[in-house]
């Protein structure tokens, strides 16, 4: 079977980000970023943390537990007082800096949450298993539509499922901003991994993002995103020219999730393999939910699929 690229020529990602570890850097006018040091091949250059607000300050994902971001998230504040720190979603490398921050700030934590979700029996993760805070329960819990308003600013969450399952967005009002989280990046696509991610709530919460007017995102993880909504739609294009190619491959060759990786995928980094079949997976998920493809649970990499039909 002759090879796909890697992804479809049209997916715009830059690998391009200015900053400096521990220095603050403006975004839009009341909004600097710090980046944690934290990077890898899911974080790219580490997470992102954003300060918002003049007066008093909400913070948008305090990231890992790392003394010396706390130190500068503080030190970025001059002083102000942070009222409120949100949450994107639980995993490990944008919530658990939340304890120690609290602990300086007194600041009330915002998010979806966790505790009140069914976890499955095991997690799967390209980074490793212990990756979720499942017991993350925010000081005040929102869904999609809430606001979050403080001295000069407010938030709206936007529930954006398919990464994670208590993923936000937050749109600040007035600045024509989304703090995308890990729902959309500049400089990757979205890693899909059931059973935490789940591809049919990954592809509604892009059009989700689609309902809104705003045009500049400031992600999790890389550089701030402009023409937004050209990347959101290029991402559902990546995302059904994948399926497709998922669809063709057991159609065609009766592939399992294992070989598929090395048909679909080119000159993959070792690193991501494990990332790469997750996604798969998620698609093959998928399509056996809208009855293309048919399998014996439990799904695993190795188990035979078939196309209905």
């Amino acid at each position: 079977m002759k090879k796909r690229p890697a992804q479809p020529p049209d997916v715009p990602l830059r690998h391009e980000m200015t900053f400096e570890y521990g220095v603050p850097s403006g975004m839009v006018p009341g909004v600097v970023r710090l980046v944690s040091e934290n990077p890898g091949p899911f974080t790219f250059k580490g997470t992102n943390t954003y300060l918002v607000g003049s007066k008093s300050l909400a913070v948008v994902d305090p990231g890992p537990a790392d003394e010396r971001h706390c130190r500068a998230i503080l030190n970025a504040a001059h002083g102000r007082p942070i009222t409120h720190i949100l949450i994107t979603h639980a995993h490990r490398d944008h919530v658990d800096g939340l304890a120690a921050l609290q602990a300086e700030t007194g600041a009330q934590s915002v998010g979806f949450g966790r505790a009140q979700l069914i976890a499955p029996e095991a997690l799967n993760s390209p980074s490793g298993n212990d990756f979720v805070a499942l017991d993350f329960a925010p000081d005040l819990a929102v869904g999609d539509g809430d606001l979050i308003e403080g001295e000069d600013w407010t938030l709206e969450a936007l529930h954006t499922p398919g990464h994670a399952p208590d993923h936000l967005c937050f749109a600040l009002a007035g600045r024509e901003v989304v703090f995308s989280g890990d729902h959309v990046m500049s400089w990757n696509t979205t890693v899909i991994a059931p059973p935490e991610g789940r591809m049919a709530d990954y592809l509604t919460s892009l059009s989700r993002l689609l309902d809104t007017d705003i045009d500049t995102y400031l992600p999790g993880h890389g550089g701030r995103l402009e023409e937004a909504r050209r990347t959101v739609k290029a991402f559902l294009l990546h995302r059904q020219w994948r399926e497709q190619a998922v669809l063709g491959a057991i159609r065609k060759n009766g592939a399992t999730v294992r070989e598929m990786v090395a048909m679909i995928y080119r000159d993959l980094d070792e690193k991501l393999l494990a990332a790469a079949a997750l996604s798969v997976m998620a698609h093959v998920e998928h399509l056996h939910e809208q009855g293309a493809v048919t399998y014996a649970d439990p799904l695993g990499f190795d188990t035979p699929l078939m196309a209905a039909g």
